[in-house]
């Protein structure tokens, strides 16, 4: 049977190689006076921006650099995306914070909500209040902050928002999550044709692509490249790889310690169960409802984020995803201090194990690469428990 793990493109570009284009980009963009708003979340609806004619950008949060400058004022004990966050911002480093015009928070837990207190202070940084909760009250409630933040950017920039604009930034943003959703999607194959490791690399990077047609042009080639691919090369040749799925906080910081060291160990990492891959894809914004905030509000609502409580809903899309991309394990990334995930991580721990019926890993780790050894090992020893 076929081993080899999957190879890279010749042309890939990795996350910091698009970061570094896209800050030459981004220049260009605000010297011919681009409007640019910076986010950190997807549960921010970033509709809205583009309706106000600005332009989201996911500001930088991934790499352990500015960290000690940030816990110079928060604590050590702190998820360390938030510290990234805050540190890029107080040492004025991440070129897209230093463009940005406005930056839009969200209180997805009680550490974001309070450094936002402090990232005010150096630009301004307007707060949404989620609510943590899908029922109706907390719909009404998500509905007016929705609203509230359309005041805010209208105000902001001294423009007026229209339903018009904003039904057709819903119909561009549906667009790329159907194209990103398609291309996610190629890990559903059997064989796996590509690595996790290229996947989730392209979906973050992509948002350094900031011309959405554009954006969707690139993904829909490489998808139909990737398919033509595997229909001439993998189709109908069986692997004993074991095939993974990724669950838990964003891991775009621990992509090479965790992500690349499995897949060099033998596995496939096929589906991505995270912010930063297909959960705020997997349900469209409803182009039919009427009143387009109550829309956008139950879309973002929906997102399957540990935040939620009780998040039943999560656990019900992971046992989904299990079966249709045939997954032999699970590797929950839960990022020191992200309460959120690491309770609810016992929740994911026993569904999968017990109802699924597969393997479960979790870790819990930082941004630092002390415990890349540790983890490779671990990795190792887990992926000697799957039955393949």
């Amino acid at each position: 049977m076929e081993q080899n793990a999957l190879k890279l493109p010749a042309d890939f570009e990795t996350y910091g190689q698009a970061r570094q284009a896209g800050f030459l980009r981004m220049k260009e963009l605000k010297e011919k006076g681009a409007r640019v708003v910076g986010t950190f979340c997807s549960f921010v609806p970033t509709e809205l921006i583009y309706a106000a004619g600005a332009l989201p950008v996911g500001l930088c949060a991934f790499t352990e650099e500015p960290i000690p400058a940030a816990e110079a004022v928060l604590p050590r004990n702190l998820c360390p995306l938030i510290k990234a966050s805050y540190g890029f911002a107080l040492t004025d480093t991440c070129p897209y914070f230093y463009f940005s015009d406005l930056v839009i928070g969200e209180t997805t837990c009680d550490g974001k909500k309070k450094m936002f207190e402090l990232m005010d202070e150096i630009k301004d940084t307007y707060v949404m209040q989620l609510p943590h909760r899908r029922d109706e009250r907390a719909l009404a409630f998500w509905r007016e902050e929705i609203i509230a933040l359309q005041h805010k950017l209208e105000d902001f920039y001294g423009i007026t928002i229209t339903e018009a604009d904003i039904r057709d930034a819903i119909r561009r943003k549906n667009r790329e999550r159907q194209v990103m959703r398609q291309y996610m999607e190629l890990g559903r194959l059997d064989p796996a044709p590509l690595s996790g490791y290229e996947m989730g690399t392209r979906v973050d990077a992509g948002s350094f692509s900031f011309d959405l047609e554009q954006r969707c042009a690139e993904i829909e080639a490489r998808t139909a490249e990737v398919m033509a691919d595997w229909e001439a090369n993998y189709k109908g040749r069986p692997t004993d790889r074991p095939r993974l799925l990724v669950t838990g906080c964003p891991n775009a910081g621990v992509r090479d310690k965790i992500i690349k060291t499995v897949e060099e160990l033998g596995a496939d990492v096929v589906a991505f169960d995270t912010c930063n891959g297909i959960r705020e894809k997997v349900e469209p914004v409803d182009e039919s409802e009427s009143d387009v905030y109550t829309a956008l509000a139950r879309k973002y609502l929906n997102i399957n984020c540990s935040v939620m409580s009780p998040n039943e809903s999560r656990r019900t899309y992971l046992g989904q995803m299990i079966d249709d991309y045939r997954v032999d394990g699970v590797i929950e990334i839960i990022l020191q201090s992200c309460h959120t995930f690491d309770v609810e991580s016992h929740l994911i721990r026993r569904y999968v194990t017990e109802e699924k019926g597969i393997p479960y890993l979790g870790i819990e780790t930082d941004y630092s690469q002390s415990d890349k050894g540790q983890i490779g090992t671990r990795l190792a020893a887990f992926l000697e428990t799957i039955d393949k």
